[in-house]
């Protein structure tokens, strides 16, 4: 797989933005929350998924935001359902903690998988599946949040806080493979108040990689904020795209009259 490093390239601000909606999955439906607590159902991600296919999104990314290895069979099922419904690039993340569990969910269609917490507690597992599979089938995802000063890297949805700051661990995971960084902010996540561009603009200046934008989107400005402020690879959102307050044909309009080169 030596090739693959090949397709390891810094991205520039000339490529086009990506629009990528996040669908949060427990028990097999999509769910949402607040600052990563206070879940409600959001609907069929089979559905939701194709919904946003004929939309125009650029990329989805699920979550199965309580996996433990006993539902990796449901996951796969899930991986298989939404390949035969939509023709954009998914990413699946969540209770992926070996070459295996990462090896299942690509060869049942995903196009890219998502790692956070197994990453943090084995750093090594970023160079192994970037080794096993190519760079740009490997995200790491990081859930960051505000402590005292300096933001600091939580983990299992959240619960957790890391003695790891954010930044070194971001640095630390594009050395060892990863091939983009998907950043929620915890702080702002659910919060509807705007992404967190002054973090954000720090960690898309000291990568090379793309960056994701997540955590905070409440209208279509935030969006032009977060391209326009930080220039990241792509934003991320959930509930806005779920509830229907933002459909992804008007924000994309919008980004272009800002002259923010979309898909």
């Amino acid at each position: 797989m030596e090739n693959n490093q090949q397709t390891h390239i810094p991205i520039t601000g000339g490529l086009a933005k990506r629009i990528i909606p996040c669908l949060d999955v427990k028990d097999g439906r999509t769910v949402k929350g607040v600052n990563f607590v206070d879940l409600r159902d959001a609907g069929d991600p089979v559905e939701l998924a194709w919904n946003y296919s004929q939309q125009g999104a650029d990329e989805l990314v699920f979550l199965d935001i309580t996996a433990t290895h006993e539902k990796r069979k449901t996951l796969v099922e899930l991986v298989k359902s939404v390949a035969r419904q939509i023709n954009i690039p998914f990413t699946i993340g969540g209770g992926i903690n070996e070459i295996a569990d990462a090896d299942a969910l690509l060869n049942a269609g995903a196009d890219k998988i998502s790692i956070n917490s197994a990453a943090v507690r084995n750093p090594a597992l970023i160079d192994e599946l970037a080794k096993a599979f190519g760079v740009q089938f490997v995200i790491v995802a990081v859930d960051t949040r505000h402590v005292a000063n300096t933001n600091i890297v939580h983990l299992n949805g959240g619960r957790i806080a890391t003695d790891k700051e954010t930044l070194t661990w971001i640095k630390e995971a594009e050395s060892r493979g990863a091939g983009e960084i998907l950043l929620t902010s915890m702080d702002h996540d659910g919060t509807k108040a705007g992404f967190d561009n002054s973090f954000l603009k720090v960690v898309n200046d000291a990568v090379r990689i793309p960056v994701i934008a997540s955590g905070g989107a409440g209208n279509k400005q935030h969006f032009v904020d977060v391209f326009e402020k930080t220039n990241v690879d792509a934003a991320l959102a959930a509930s806005v795209f779920h509830y229907g307050e933002i459909l992804i044909p008007d924000l994309k309009d919008v980004l272009r009259g800002h002259q923010i080169e979309v898909r």
